[in-house]
């Protein structure tokens, strides 16, 4: 039985990605959701992929022009059980990406380098690759939220965020937006992929900067 006949992909709702999302993704956070899809094998939900809208304004100007920023989303999780079939993976951010072909967006993901990820996946299904971002540090709130939700209590924090392999779609063939693309395309990087084991959470890198202190929660 080959890939397409064992599984399914599907629209799924919100709380659906939770599980996969906050106790199997390493960030364990839940990120903006536009577009979310479940891998199921029968009825079993084997892997979850949502899109959003990324955090980064400056992102959404940078990729096309402020004129298209409206059509910027993220591919911010994508998350499968252990022992999947070996072209279950790609077969499921095809088909998830199939779905969107007629609403001419473009796709912007990343491969986490401090996860030891070059996004493989992501070439695999022909996304643009446009070079990895620099590592940088920002501003850090406790208790793994999202940087949106600083406050000044820990104004002399400061979180590192590793440097990431950035990968572009255009969800529809031939779409003009692609003469648009700000960024320059760059060959595949390659390199030795390290697995993580699902549920482990990565720590983050802090920076206290009035003392120099690291240290990782």
């Amino acid at each position: 039985m080959g890939v397409k006949d064992k599984y399914q992909v599907k629209e799924i709702s919100y709380s659906d990605t939770k599980d996969f999302i906050l106790n199997k993704h390493y960030a364990q956070r839940m990120p903006s959701i536009t577009y979310a899809y479940g891998l199921y094998n029968q009825d079993m939900l084997c892997g979850v992929l949502t899109i959003g809208k990324p955090a980064s304004h400056s992102l959404c100007v940078g990729v096309c022009g402020k004129e298209h920023h409206g059509k910027v989303f993220e591919l911010n999780r994508l998350i499968t059980k252990e022992n999947l079939e070996k072209n279950a993976l790609s077969y499921f951010v095809s088909q998830a990406l199939k779905n969107l072909n007629q609403l001419d967006l473009v796709i912007v993901s990343y491969a986490d380098e401090g996860m030891n990820h070059h996004g493989y996946i992501y070439q695999a299904t022909n996304f643009i690759y446009t070079g990895k971002t620099k590592g940088r540090t920002d501003k850090y709130t406790e208790g793994n939220k999202h940087s949106r939700h600083y406050t000044n209590d820990n104004k002399h924090l400061r979180k590192f965020r590793t440097p990431k392999h950035r990968y572009i779609y255009f969800t529809k063939k031939k779409s003009k937006l692609r003469k648009k693309l700000k960024y320059q395309e760059e060959d595949y990087p390659k390199g030795d992929n390290k697995k993580y084991r699902l549920g482990e959470r990565m720590k983050t890198k802090v920076i206290n900067k009035d003392t120099a202190e690291v240290f990782y929660v």
